[in-house]
């Protein structure tokens, strides 16, 4: 797969680390209900497109950390997102490729390529709480669920290491096909940005947590460029940071297609 040149003066227009630091560039919003919030966050503009590489540590609670490299091309057309993932190394990964394409609807189909086999596998609904490539992330959080999948209350509002945030929790309606029982979201009262999510599976304490570690305002567009999904029972971690991004690059749909998945 050929990738767009990265400009790394863009990169890092402005660089805040979460942990200590609030931003004050943007007004807060007022509070708004549950489903609103919900629709804020999977709406906000992050480009018409984009295309960055990545560098995805595995890391767990002892032992040796196995470190993997990766670019992502992400689309954004007529309220429909698509994302095509391949790992450039290490050897054992090399080539791997995985397409998800939002059909508008509220539908998502997901596909993952194996070098070795030469062939493609689509995820069916019953494997979306699988480990993806073996990380912290299952293939469920791979996709953007649909808004009223959900029912979405804001349970009250707590500042996050400076940064003032919303707490928006989500449950799946009756009839919705879910490994959680409930998602817990802080949101960035002035970006709209999930800042830290707590994932439930049944029970009152949570068993993974996603968090951002650091933002950047590139092109205008605030940017996790370092996140960690933590196994909250096992101490294993996956880090997922940001070597260069750049939006709105005009790349073409038919990057995301099974065909360009296969092409490698």
């Amino acid at each position: 797969m050929h990738i767009r040149t990265l400009f790394p003066k863009c990169f890092l227009v402005c660089s805040i680390l979460l942990w200590g630091f609030a931003n004050p560039a943007l007004p807060a919003h007022a509070q708004p209900s549950g489903r609103e919030l919900a629709q804020l966050v999977h709406d906000r503009y992050v480009g018409d497109d984009s295309v960055s590489r990545q560098t995805m540590e595995l890391a767990p609670a002892s032992g040796q950390k196995r470190v993997r490299q990766l670019n992502i091309s992400v689309l954004e057309k007529n309220g429909a997102r698509s994302t095509l993932l391949r790992f450039i190394s290490p050897a054992d990964i090399q080539g791997t490729g995985f397409l998800a394409v939002e059909d508008g609807q509220g539908g998502t189909a997901q596909f993952l390529y194996l070098p070795a086999l030469n062939r493609t596998r689509r995820i069916v609904a019953g494997q979306k709480g699988r480990s993806f490539v073996n990380t912290d992330f299952t293939y469920e959080d791979m996709e953007r669920r649909p808004v009223d999948d959900s029912d979405h209350v804001i349970a009250g509002d707590e500042s996050l290491n400076n940064v003032q945030c919303w707490i928006m929790e989500s449950r799946p309606k009756a009839g919705t096909d879910s490994q959680y029982s409930m998602v817990r979201t802080w949101v960035a009262q002035d970006m709209l940005l999930p800042l830290r999510v707590d994932f439930f599976t049944g029970g009152d304490n949570p068993t993974k947590r996603y968090l951002v570690l650091q933002l950047e305002n590139i092109q205008d567009i605030w940017t996790e460029t370092k996140v960690v999904m933590e196994d909250l029972h096992s101490g294993h971690k996956t880090i997922m940071e940001t070597q260069g991004i750049q939006y709105n690059t005009g790349i073409s749909d038919s990057t995301f297609t099974q065909q360009s998945l296969e092409r490698w």
